[in-house]
């Protein structure tokens, strides 16, 4: 089928979804925009529920990129390029938006390896830095990514945008701040909370048995519950004027140090 109007009913579901938490959150659905990240998507065992594609001359095919993609065809529709336009958040386009099915995931669904690394992120409210976190992440090889306190909903396109697909690639969990201090101490996985005071230099800290490096926002830093909670505290060296780095190039150091420490 082809949408021609961007008042078409799917067409405003669609801008709705991509702009409203509560919808998605109500409708167990969000919006993925880009070949890639569907394929990531979908590698990840995510439902896609209806896709939107514009037909661009000599762009691969849609099916060779995504081979595993299952979607009846009365829930495939074919945009015209005013109303790709209006939907699409990228200026140059891979011509796909998928609208999928979300998947509730706890802390005990993740599947954590013997001495996993783990990233735990309090309250970070910019959907651009958790999605460059979970991207350093996936490079990283870290075992899974907590968010506490979400500020933002792990859905938002912007995030998942940012991350370029690393969302589905890097198992995520969002959860309070004290449920994920319960789960790491009931499994014996040291906490390391990324603070300035009271702290020892990350690189003089053992991360090669259970990890979790825990960040705090740029602007307040972490908890007392979690500093509280910390089995040791690690800094990164300023030598500048300036106290803080980007919360994602910050995490990016520590988790590098770990791989680091890790390979043998």
């Amino acid at each position: 089928m082809i949408i021609s109007s961007t008042q078409n009913p799917k067409i405003k579901h669609l801008l709705a979804l991509q702009q409203k938490s509560s919808l998605r959150r109500e409708e167990g659905l969000f919006v993925v925009e880009g070949r890639r990240e569907i394929g990531h998507c979908v590698r990840a065992g995510y439902d896609i529920d209806t896709l939107f594609t514009l037909d661009i001359q000599g762009q691969e095919p849609l099916d060779a990129c995504l081979a595993n993609l299952r979607v009846p065809s009365e829930r495939m529709f074919t945009l015209t390029p005013n109303v790709y336009e209006k939907v699409a958040y990228r200026d140059s386009t891979e011509g796909a938006i998928a609208i999928v099915r979300s998947k509730r995931q706890s802390l005990s669904d993740l599947p954590l390896p013997q001495d996993p690394l783990i990233v735990v992120l309090e309250s970070v409210e910019k959907p651009g830095n958790l999605g460059a976190v979970l991207r350093s992440a996936d490079a990283a090889g870290v075992d899974a990514v907590v968010v506490c306190d979400p500020l933002t909903d792990l859905y938002n396109p912007n995030l998942i945008r940012s991350s370029i697909g690393a969302i589905f690639t890097v198992p995520v969990v969002a959860c309070t701040s004290q449920e994920c201090i319960a789960f790491l101490k009931s499994r014996n996985i040291k906490i390391l909370t990324a603070q300035l005071q009271d702290s020892e230099l990350y690189y003089a800290t053992d991360m090669t048995c259970g990890t979790a490096i825990v960040m705090g926002t740029e602007a307040t830093g972490l908890t007392t519950q979690w500093r509280k909670a910390a089995d040791a505290h690690i800094r990164i060296p300023m030598l500048g004027a300036l106290d803080s780095l980007n919360v994602s190039v910050s995490a990016a150091i520590l988790m590098y140090e770990a791989v680091r420490q890790r390979t043998k």
